[in-house]
């Protein structure tokens, strides 16, 4: 929903005019895209299929990837954000856009860090560490 929010802002703006906005809304779309294949992926259960895909290290790839291009979507639209714009609905879609870049940025980084610990087997509850093997 956040990177909806994101490149329907920016989409909403004269974005073609300027090369910054390009690149934002081009990290935007493509990792919203690819972030609802993995969603639609794991809703219908296809990585059970594909057993042979390390699925916990693909995602923490693509956490760690994703993170990483939307700290320089968020840095290239805040930076580009220019109060004295001619349009003040751009302004402030443009201001909302780069507030909601953050935002993704910072759930991605979040996505990251659980991503890694599943990888690694950390993430473990109360149940599974209970379990003994007492034949």
């Amino acid at each position: 929903v956040l990177g909806l929010l994101v490149w329907s802002l920016i989409a909403a703006t004269t974005y073609h005019l300027h090369a910054a906005y390009s690149w934002v809304m081009f990290v935007s779309l493509f990792l919203w895209i690819l972030t609802l294949l993995f969603l639609v992926t794991y809703l219908l259960q296809l990585q059970l299929k594909f057993y042979v895909i390390p699925w916990p290290l693909v995602l923490m790839i693509y956490n760690i990837v994703a993170t990483v291009l939307y700290i320089t979507a968020f840095v290239t639209c805040a930076a580009a954000v220019h109060p004295t714009s001619w349009r003040q609905w751009d302004y402030n879609r443009r201001a909302a856009a780069s507030f909601f870049a953050c935002v993704i940025m910072i759930t991605y980084g979040v996505s990251t860090f659980f991503s890694f610990r599943a990888w690694k087997g950390l993430g473990s509850n109360a149940a599974t560490s209970q379990v003994t093997d007492h034949a």
